[in-house]
């Protein structure tokens, strides 16, 4: 059963509220995650606690449960060198962008030849979000999976 300091493995199909398909890890590999770890979003954890091996499930989560409402004041201007993702730029286009937080998504709002203008607001900011989850395995999470704060696949994390 799914409950803090369990490694949960899972498939999930992810779309909007009108069912347009987002993301899935269906045709691919599963994701795991240590619960209870802010490796997932909080509302999603919440909703498959206590869940077990071999459940499906559907949640939906509100854009407030989910990534926040679109804060109207998130742009800013960086350096064109600093978007990753493509070597030409567009108005509606996202990129990737290193911060000292790891990579972030952000889109493309005025794009010019040595600075651009940028939206920080989540890409998936406002949208009201169906998840789909397929619960494949849950386990106990090792005192070194505990230790390093995220699930190992195969009894190892590589580092």
């Amino acid at each position: 059963m799914i409950k803090a300091n369990s490694v949960v493995e899972l498939h999930y199909s992810l779309a909007d509220s009108d069912g347009n398909q987002i993301e899935s890890t269906r045709g691919g590999n599963p994701i795991m995650y240590l619960h209870g770890h802010d490796q997932m979003l909080a509302a999603f954890e919440k909703a498959i606690e206590g869940q077990e091996a071999g459940t499906v499930l559907e949640v939906s989560l509100s854009p407030e449960q989910a990534y926040g409402q679109p804060k109207p004041d998130a742009t800013m201007r960086i350096p064109s060198k600093h978007l990753q993702g493509s070597k030409t730029w567009k108005a509606g286009m996202l990129a990737d962008v290193m911060t000292e937080n790891g990579p972030r998504k952000v889109r493309v709002v005025k794009p010019g030849r040595f600075m651009v203008e940028v939206d920080t607001n989540h890409p998936l900011a406002g949208k009201s979000l169906v998840f789909t989850v397929q619960i494949i395995s849950v386990r106990d999470a090792t005192s070194e999976e505990l230790a390093h704060g995220h699930a190992h696949a195969g009894g190892s994390c590589g580092h």
